[in-house]
């Protein structure tokens, strides 16, 4: 894995200083390539042929064509193949070399022989343009801008400001998004003039008319093939263990991260069947005994045999946050986000490739949302308004331990979270109810918080078609293009890179996500209980009973406890009125409305204090460019 970095100017030494910024990314080689108008470098993470032959830029035959590229394509050496059948001439093993040598043959349509992650730019000096990828799924990053005829684009968002590139100016635009799915999942970033080229997509920049042209390549949507559940079941194993056995392509030692559910307890035991000795598997917990889970994985691992590390953590993991949000670019909200940082330091130790379970829930419906969707859908949906009205008051004067027992979902949430779970059941709009099931900020909240109206929903109607047996489709289709992207995947790849490691998603192989699309409701929920019944079904001689139809559960993080320790006068900084009114985003009456209702609602007003704390962490360093320390 590596950085990439380019601008359609000549300027070596500020090339120089834009591919620095990257050096987590690549710190074993660094090279660049200018030319007039042109300047493209790289960091370089030594995976597939460690000689200098595989340093970058790499150029085809005669010198017409340059790449810079962050990735690894895993189907590389049979296109290989057919490219020297095709007289191409290749000076290393690489699989950079071949994504150039292709793109010579084919030109953009090469981008549909590749089989997995990437992000790369390749400089035409014949044509005099530059052609940018990033790949189906969008597991790579990459940035960019235009303005006022300078382009340029980068690994990450810190590499276009080094010496003032581009001043860094703060963007509203993706507020909304980032209260909602606790992270940005726009097309434009926090920063005015400075994009997100989309997964899928591909742009191509003419260097002499200085036009840009943005097109995608691939998607996927739903149409269900209504075959027997054998058919998919085994099409499934094949795929996974072609996925798994394919990610297993290095010169360095990989591994693998352990939670103990069926999706990376899948990967591990697939991989245990492609490898000679016992597969490096990684967990974390906290110390805390009530937050910590690593018991789980300890279970799978003895099971599958692995030779297993085991990280806690503690309270003090918190100081962290402020380096985590600098490796992020963006404001993220996920607290999962630290142990995956420090666990991603940690198996650097050993380890310089990971294999990770993210992308199973999103594809094979495996949130507990997606439940009580189908309960809506099915039952509560038919009843009339006063019933509905009665049921949620109810809620309200129910004994603890009952609801705790059939209404955990919103009772864990307190007095707020049963009102939000009230606007879920009166709903009749299939992005309403499902919006107030999952956005850390509703509609509503946002627009109280901004002081400004937000209409939320209405951008999400087209996610969801006609017919109420197909909601779980729109349902689906918001996880996957929206919050898994640019939460998950960034803060698998923002986490790991930060110490040089590689993380590899064989669930989202694009071969296994369009099988999923394919996939009847009830293969992927079953009832109302099953889900991902269709994996849990493929799995069953690959791991434990218990482990197969254990229950989902999150990494907890605790998040309430450090608001009342370690965070709590950072929070009486960044949140307090005198700055938010002169830093002129929120409106202070939602911020005095939480604290005020905070013991009421722990757990709900948690995640929206979390938030708009790492947002504030975040402007404060990003923006403001002062440092904060916990």
């Amino acid at each position: 894995m590596c950085g990439i970095v380019g601008f359609n100017w000549d300027e070596r030494p500020l090339l120089k200083d834009m591919c620095f910024s990257l050096e987590h990314r690549g710190p074993d080689d660094f090279g660049y390539y200018v030319d007039k108008g042109i300047s493209i470098g790289h960091r370089r993470l030594s995976i597939i042929d460690l000689s200098k032959a595989g340093n970058q830029p790499l150029c085809n035959e005669n010198k017409t064509l340059w790449i810079v590229y962050n990735g690894e394509i895993y189907n590389f050496k049979k296109i290989r193949t057919h490219l020297e059948t095709a007289g191409h001439n290749f000076i290393s093993n690489t699989d950079t070399e071949v994504v150039l040598h292709a793109y010579e043959e084919y030109g953009t349509d090469c981008l549909n022989l590749f089989n997995g992650m990437f992000a790369f730019a390749i400089y035409d000096s014949e044509k005099k343009k530059l052609f940018l990828a990033r790949d189906r799924i969008g597991i790579k990053p990459l940035y960019f801008f235009l303005k006022e005829g300078k382009f340029a684009f980068a690994s990450e968002l810190k590499a276009l400001f080094v010496k003032g590139v581009l001043k860094k100016e703060f963007n509203m635009g993706p507020l909304s998004s980032f209260l909602t799915f606790r992270a940005n999942t726009t097309e434009q970033s926090f920063f005015k003039n400075v994009n997100k080229l989309k997964s899928g997509h591909y742009l191509t920049f003419d260097l002499k008319t200085r036009e840009l042209q943005i097109e995608k390549y691939w998607d996927f949507s739903y149409k269900p093939e209504y075959k027997k559940e054998r058919y998919f079941s085994q099409k499934l194993l094949e795929l996974l263990e072609d996925s798994v056995k394919s990610r297993l392509m290095s010169d360095v030692p990989y591994g693998a991260y352990l939670s103990g559910g069926v999706d990376s307890g899948t990967i591990v035991s697939l991989m245990s069947q492609f490898c000679s000795n016992p597969v490096n598997t990684f967990s974390v917990g906290f110390e805390e005994e009530d937050h910590c889970e690593t018991k789980e994985a300890r279970f799978l691992s003895e099971n599958l045999n692995t030779n297993h590390h085991e990280l806690l953590i503690g309270q003090s993991s918190i100081k962290h946050l402020p380096e985590i949000l600098y490796h992020a670019d963006e404001p993220m909200a996920d607290p999962t986000s630290i142990p995956i940082y420090l666990l991603s330091e940690y198996a650097k130790k050993r380890c310089t490739v990971i294999l990770t379970g993210e992308g199973s829930d999103e594809i094979f419906a495996g949130y507990p949302q997606y439940k009580f969707m189908k309960i809506n859908q099915f039952f509560l949906k038919k009843l009339p308004i006063p019933i509905k009205d009665i049921g949620v008051s109810s809620l309200k004067i129910i004994p603890g331990k009952i609801l705790d027992k059939y209404f955990k979902f919103a009772s864990s949430l307190g007095e707020e979270g049963i009102t939000r779970f009230s606007n879920f059941i009166k709903s009749n709009s299939l992005p309403e109810q499902y919006l107030n099931l999952i956005a850390i900020f509703n509609e509503k909240e946002q627009s109280e918080l901004l002081d400004n109206e937000i209409k939320l929903y209405k951008k999400y109607v087209s996610f969801f078609k006609e017919g109420s047996s197909r909601f779980l489709d729109g349902c689906q289709m918001i996880d996957f293009k929206e919050s898994m992207v640019d939460d998950l995947l960034m803060k698998v790849d923002k986490n790991t890179m930060a110490f040089s490691v590689e993380g590899r998603v064989p669930f989202l192989d694009h071969r296994i996500v369009e099988l999923s699309s394919k996939l009847p409701n009830t293969y992927r929920l079953n009832g109302f209980n099953h889900d991902k019944y269709i994996l849990r079904k493929t799995v069953k001689n690959l791991i434990p009973k218990q482990t197969r139809f254990r229950k989902k559960k999150h990494f907890f993080v605790p998040i309430d406890n450090w608001f009342k320790d370690e965070l709590s006068s950072l929070k009486e900084n960044l949140l307090s009125e005198t700055y938010i009114r002169n830093q002129k985003i929120f409106d202070y009456t939602y911020i005095k409305k939480i604290n005020s209702n905070f013991n009421k609602s722990k757990l709900f007003y948690s995640r929206q204090l979390w938030s708009l704390l790492t947002f504030q962490i975040w402007y404060k360093q990003f923006i403001e460019d002062e440092k904060v320390r916990i």
